[in-house]
């Protein structure tokens, strides 16, 4: 028998809040505007773990910048 492991390919809202180490009306806010980006299934919003990568690494491109 051959066991198959499924590995998760989005998270909620609320997992990415858990990730970012903020609070869930932020990250909500965060989703809307289009910061994180975001797909509608049904009535949830999904997030894949590349698109929290891709604003963890715009906002520390950001930060750089305004050091510099």
């Amino acid at each position: 028998m051959t066991t198959t492991v499924i590995t998760r390919k989005w998270h909620t809202t609320a997992e990415v809040a858990v990730m970012l180490g903020f609070g869930l009306s932020k990250t909500k806010m965060l989703v809307l505007t289009g910061e994180i980006r975001s797909v509608k299934v049904g009535r949830n919003r999904r997030i894949l773990p590349a698109w929290v990568d891709e604003y963890v690494q715009r906002v520390a491109a950001d930060a750089e910048g305004w050091a510099a």
